[in-house]
């Protein structure tokens, strides 16, 4: 279920934003798509991530995954938790299982993202 607190992308990541910061993850609904999740890949320290562009892959049972970037920034924290124990993804897409955080470059971009109730609706419809 999408969490009112976030923004939302249509390739199914989640953005929260707290001051300058902004932690970047994979909702419930693409975790539930992918299956069990086994590897993660995610950019290194200080790279730089573009809105709507690609920053890494999740691969599950199912699939190889590619991750795009709801919101523009550096790269200033990994989850190496998620990164060893990729299974958090699945277990706690909202808490434990966050990818990357960033430090935004142009929080306006977050008006191109959906809210919980956008997201929600995006769902149902598309089924993707």
């Amino acid at each position: 279920m999408a969490r009112e607190d976030r923004k939302y992308s249509k390739e199914h990541e989640w953005v929260q934003v707290s001051g300058e910061t902004a932690t970047i993850g994979i909702t419930d609904f693409a975790t539930d798509s992918l299956g069990d999740v086994v590897f993660v890949d995610l950019p290194a320290l200080g790279a730089e991530v573009k809105q709507f562009a690609k920053f890494g892959e999740v691969e599950s049972v199912k699939a190889v995954s590619d991750l795009f970037a709801p919101i523009s920034g550096e790269v200033v924290e990994r989850n190496t938790s998620a990164v060893d124990s990729p299974e958090k993804v699945n277990q706690s897409p909202y808490d434990d299982g966050w990818l990357i955080k960033v430090k935004v470059t142009n929080p306006s971009e977050l008006d191109a993202l959906l809210d919980a109730a956008q997201y929600q609706k995006h769902t149902a419809e598309s089924g993707t």
